[in-house]
């Protein structure tokens, strides 16, 4: 069985926006209190849960006819965007140790996907 492009494509969606879910829920968290009120109205908080439920349709969509030995590990990816975002939304710091973590996974997807060949 081979994973066929839309496949990877909708997991490398599902990943993006994946990634603005962690970031919105990043958001959010730094605005909730100890009361439900907070919880409740928190849209920020909210609009993180729903891109994550928007990232899994779009990971179900790819891995249904895909292998999921190949794909899942590309869900990785958000770690790359999410590295991204965190600096520029949240001025994290780009460490050379972040980046070689960030070109291992590079580099094990890459190599992954080359035995889908």
């Amino acid at each position: 069985m081979t994973t066929p492009l839309h496949s990877i494509l909708l997991v490398f969606l599902a990943s993006f926006i994946g990634s603005f879910g962690a970031v919105f829920l990043k958001f959010g968290a730094g605005r909730l209190h100890r009361d439900l009120k907070t919880l409740i109205f928190n849209w920020r908080l909210a609009l993180g849960v729903g891109l994550y439920l928007l990232s899994f349709v779009f990971y179900y969509l790819g891995v249904r006819e895909g292998e999921l030995s190949v794909l899942y590990p590309m869900v990785s990816l958000g770690y790359i965007w999410t590295l991204v975002w965190s600096h520029f939304f949240f001025k994290e710091p780009v460490s050379r140790r972040k980046v070689a973590g960030l070109a291992l996974i590079i580099t094990g997807i890459i190599v992954l996907n080359l035995g889908n060949r």
